[in-house]
């Protein structure tokens, strides 16, 4: 695995993979540095200020025994997890472990039940929803919308963030979508298509922390090399990656380090250890008919 030093500078969101796009019309956002808050947390309500007691002002997350539900089943049992800033966190785990629920945690899409949970200075459980727009998160479903063409879609979700129309088709330039895809409706697109639309619509966002989960699937090698060359410039300039993908090889030579989810909880990962993906001799066969997925 490649070591890079972190790069405790503020987020700049004009450097790669932002370059060329406009800067939205709203002030700048800086991650908290040692000299106090971001520019983003002047004039904003004491309530939504950055707890800096409970959570060091370097760490883009910071968990403690986080405990979030899925009806009564914890998904996350008692997570910690420490990610500074600039750096890119890889998390491997079982089906089912927890970790596509702990990227939604730190989305703000899903409530921590008790615990600490903060990202980007902004408490969680009481303010989850206050952090949406400062990170960008690619799951399993696209969030995109099928009758609206590419071009719509990620002006869409480039103006949702704040950006300008310029950004979205700048960061389709970035992923190589074909220009004779942009005026297609996005349900005539493949799997992989679709997949680097939505990676497009994220990018021209410009989010602080970047919340992947499988980010590779579903892409051709010319797709995957673009994600990992994003995800390199991207921490290069402050942004956070946290990531979930069960490409270990590929995804080890991205990640500043790895950590396991297991039985959703967080514990740090041996860099020789072998996938928890792969069965113990001795271990009995899974029951049939049961599957689950985090």
């Amino acid at each position: 695995m490649n070591a890079r030093p972190r790069n405790p500078r503020a987020f700049d969101s004009t450097s790669p993979p932002y370059r060329g796009l406009a800067r939205a019309p709203t002030r700048p956002v800086a991650l908290p540095g040692p000299r106090g808050c971001s520019p983003l947390w002047r004039g904003a309500p004491s309530a939504l200020r950055p707890a800096r007691k409970s959570c060091p002002l370097e760490l883009a997350v910071h968990l403690r025994d986080a405990v979030a539900l899925l009806g009564r089943f914890p998904a996350l049992a008692g997570a910690d997890l420490d990610v500074a800033r600039g750096e890119v966190v890889l998390l491997r785990g079982p089906n089912g472990a927890g970790k596509t629920t702990l990227l939604r945690v730190c989305a703000g899409l899903a409530a921590v039940s008790s615990g600490v949970a903060e990202v980007l200075g902004v408490d969680l459980v009481r303010h989850r929803s206050a952090i949406r727009r400062r990170v960008g998160l690619l799951g399993h479903a696209t969030y995109l919308y099928d009758d609206l063409t590419v071009t719509e879609n990620v002006d869409f979700w480039a103006r949702a963030a704040g950006a300008e129309v310029a950004d979205g088709r700048r960061a389709l330039d970035r992923l190589e979508v074909a220009s004779r895809l942009h005026d297609l409706p996005v349900h005539t697109l493949s799997a992989g298509q679709r997949r680097r639309v939505s990676f497009a619509a994220m990018v021209a966002r410009r989010p602080e922390l970047w919340l992947l989960d499988e980010p590779h699937a579903g892409l051709d090698a010319s797709g995957r090399d673009i994600i990992d060359g994003l995800v390199r410039e991207a921490a290069s300039v402050g942004a956070t990656v946290l990531f979930a993908s069960h490409e270990l090889d590929r995804a080890d030579d991205v990640a500043d380090r790895t950590v396991e989810v297991v039985g959703g909880t967080v514990v740090t990962a041996p860099q020789d250890a072998p996938p928890l993906d792969a069965p113990s001799p001795l271990a009995a066969p899974p029951s049939e008919g049961v599957a689950s997925d985090a």
